[in-house]
């Protein structure tokens, strides 16, 4: 399928705002999408199944059913397979992507949040809100392979773009964990914001975006120095968040805001608030930058975004453009450390 394709039934859309809303299942909370944009990835926690979206039809396919109350969601480098954090079952479903259908599952600590795949994809960070831990499973065998301790309550994870660092939020320490994948060992700890969510790393590699659930806040770590030099505010009770896949935007869902809030990363300011539906909390983009999407608890449904791609003061609008997924933020959401719904993380790099 070829990515980006002008028309296919679809007219001019205004970008930044959304332009189509698909139903899927019981209560959804983690968006992943395919490397290569075909696909769209949603856990329905209550629904215990993921939801897979055609990204040329905006439209779902198929449905397959995994372990019990799946949150986190991610998939792998190169589109053979996707993870699911299965919060209630304590185990982590590999789904096949070529037939749709469980081939395996690991199990892990308590109640499993976050999931981020490596670059490699040679391993899966889970991470374990109850065990205050993080799990790495090998993906050759799917074998849980290292146990490292973080801080109060792990939820959010992503890796960075070289693979050699994973960023782990705590909701209930307010820090997020740095960890170095060699030897899996926490190699620093960034205070942030109250009850930190999710978090995303830049494509670059060089900014870390943390959602803080109760201060309403996104804290931007610089990776060079792991500290804070930034804090913007955002909507009431931010959780998932997502880098554009050129470095430009980030998305922030607001559980308490029903919409999104549009970061731009030159300046770090917020610069549009998106309205989508209620209680919006997982949220990736397509590899081209074209489209996000976002998972909506409250309405069980998807909301697909037009998005503007900027390059200083110039922004180029999304048109009809059909199609292109994402590694986008594959993540998930918490109930873990202040009271927010369950969102969306990242599965780290965020496209091409």
């Amino acid at each position: 399928m070829v990515l980006g394709m002008v028309g296919i039934g679809a007219g001019a859309a205004a970008a930044g705002t959304v332009i189509d809303t698909i139903p899927v299942g019981d209560v959804p909370l983690g968006v992943a999408v395919s490397p290569d944009g075909s696909r769209v990835y949603v856990s329905n926690v209550i629904g215990d199944s993921v939801s897979v979206i055609d990204t040329l039809t905006n439209s779902v396919v198929d449905t397959v059913a995994v372990g019990d109350g799946p949150f986190g969601v991610a998939v792998s480098p190169d589109g053979s397979r996707v993870y699911t954090a299965n919060s209630q079952g304590n185990s982590v479903s590999v789904i096949d992507t070529g037939t749709n259908a469980v081939i395996d599952t690991v199990v892990v600590g308590v109640f499993p949040i976050g999931v981020a795949v490596t670059p490699d994809g040679s391993h899966v960070y889970v991470t374990n809100v109850s065990s205050d831990n993080v799990m790495v499973i090998e993906t050759a065998g799917n074998t849980v392979d290292d146990t490292f301790v973080t801080q109060d309550g792990p939820n959010g994870v992503a890796v960075s773009p070289d693979g050699s660092r994973v960023y782990v939020s705590n909701a209930g320490s307010a820090s997020v964990s740095v960890v170095e994948t060699a030897g899996n060992t926490v190699v620093d700890t960034v205070s942030v914001g109250v009850s930190p969510q999710f978090v995303a790393v830049s494509p670059g590699g060089s900014r870390v975006y943390v959602a803080n659930g109760i201060d309403d806040s996104v804290s931007v770590i610089s990776t060079f120095t792991n500290s804070v030099v930034d804090t913007v505010t955002v909507g009431d009770n931010p959780n998932g968040v997502a880098v554009s896949p050129d470095g430009s935007r980030v998305y922030v869902t607001n559980v308490g805001g029903d919409s999104v809030s549009v970061i731009a990363t030159l300046g770090n300011t917020v610069v549009e608030t998106i309205p989508v539906g209620g209680s919006p909390a997982g949220v990736a983009f397509t590899p081209f930058g074209f489209r996000a999407y976002v998972a909506n608890p409250d309405d069980d449904t998807v909301s697909v975004i037009a998005v503007n791609r900027c390059s200083g003061s110039l922004c180029i609008g999304a048109g009809s453009l059909v199609g292109g997924g994402s590694t986008g933020s594959g993540g998930t959401g918490s109930l873990a450390g202040g009271g927010s719904l369950a969102g969306a993380g990242s599965t780290g790099s965020a496209g091409s």
